[in-house]
């Protein structure tokens, strides 16, 4: 049992599905902002980059909270239109309008007791904001159609990565509605600003992939994680699960080289590289184009050798140079 008397949730208890990777300090920042509300029932507005896990960090603030053994809804506020939001949000009554075929409880009121998701709650339409304002406000909703309200119990998180207070100034978001949701605001930060856990993360990935094919964990090459530090990351965790998925499957053998990622992680390490004041020594960039050009061509040397405009031989001789020979067979295949 914990201190506000909540019994202890599966988060706290290390449950394996609602794991949580990081170390950095900026991951232990936002980590203890979430246990700080989440035994609280005040609104949440979660900001940050597309990819950072908004979501997972709204799921973690419910599974922490009082609330964990009740449901979380989540709502792609983007996904629909208006009028159909409407009623997906707060029900409808059978015949109301066209297609209409049944009565309908809504998002909200499924969500009773527990917690609902707006993602992206930036694009909601204008009126449906006044709309979900009054539910707010009064704690109730009314389905469409229908005259008679229901009380709900929901705890309100939001996200989006859209500046909210510049909507306001053109007038594209209630600033009554912002003031309601906006009790505490997490600032979820992106993956550049936290170098220490990409390789965390990367592992947390593989082990999730060899789980998915009942398969033995891989592992990175030095080189390859050195890469992966390097990488800006634009589409932050997103990317970065993908990446190791296409890594853990291009892959046929138990390390994973250079050569298993993908093109646009090496073209990204270079051109970081060339910003910093550490530049790529020639031989250094000789070894990605290598890299890069094996990889367009699967691997055929006399393409490749043609691609990079040099001869045959030579190529042999910097295969063997770059120690590039596993790479080279893993790219053929």
């Amino acid at each position: 049992m914990r201190r506000d008397g909540c019994p202890q949730t599966n988060a706290e208890k290390g449950d394996v599905f609602t794991q949580f990777v990081g170390q950095s300090g900026a991951f232990q920042s936002i980590l203890e902002a979430m246990n700080t509300v989440a035994s609280r029932k005040s609104s949440v507005v979660i900001i940050g980059e597309t990819g950072t896990g908004k979501e997972m960090v709204a799921r973690q603030i419910h599974a922490r909270s009082c609330r964990a053994q009740k449901r979380f809804v989540p709502v792609d506020c983007t996904a629909l239109s208006s009028n159909i939001l409407e009623s997906q949000l707060f029900g409808h009554m059978k015949g109301s309008f066209t297609g209409a075929v049944m009565d309908t409880v809504g998002f909200f009121r499924a969500a009773d007791g527990g917690t609902i998701f707006l993602d992206e709650i930036g694009d909601l339409d204008f009126d449906l904001q006044a709309k979900l304002l009054r539910v707010l406000q009064e704690s109730s909703v009314t389905p469409v159609g229908s005259t008679q309200s229901y009380p709900i119990d929901v705890r309100v998180i939001c996200a989006t990565n859209r500046d909210l207070k510049q909507m306001i100034r053109e007038g594209a978001f209630r600033p009554d509605l912002y003031f309601r949701l906006n009790i505490v605001t997490l600032d979820v930060p992106p993956l550049r600003d936290r170098s220490e856990d990409v390789l965390l993360l990367a592992n947390y990935f593989l082990e999730k992939q060899a789980a998915l094919y009942d398969e033995p964990v891989k592992e990175l090459s030095q080189e390859a994680e050195q890469i992966l530090k390097n990488y800006n990351w634009p589409g932050n965790i997103r990317e970065l699960a993908n990446v190791i998925e296409h890594a853990h499957i291009t892959s046929r053998a138990k390390t994973i080289e250079v050569s298993s990622l993908p093109s646009d992680i090496l073209t990204g390490d270079i051109a970081v590289a060339m910003q910093q004041e550490d530049i790529l020594s020639f031989k250094q960039l000789q070894k990605q184009l290598i890299i890069r050009a094996m990889q367009k061509t699967n691997g055929r040397k006399m393409a490749t050798a043609r691609l990079l405009e040099i001869d045959h031989r030579k190529l042999d001789r910097l295969i063997e140079q770059y120690n590039l020979k596993s790479a080279w067979k893993q790219s053929a295949t």
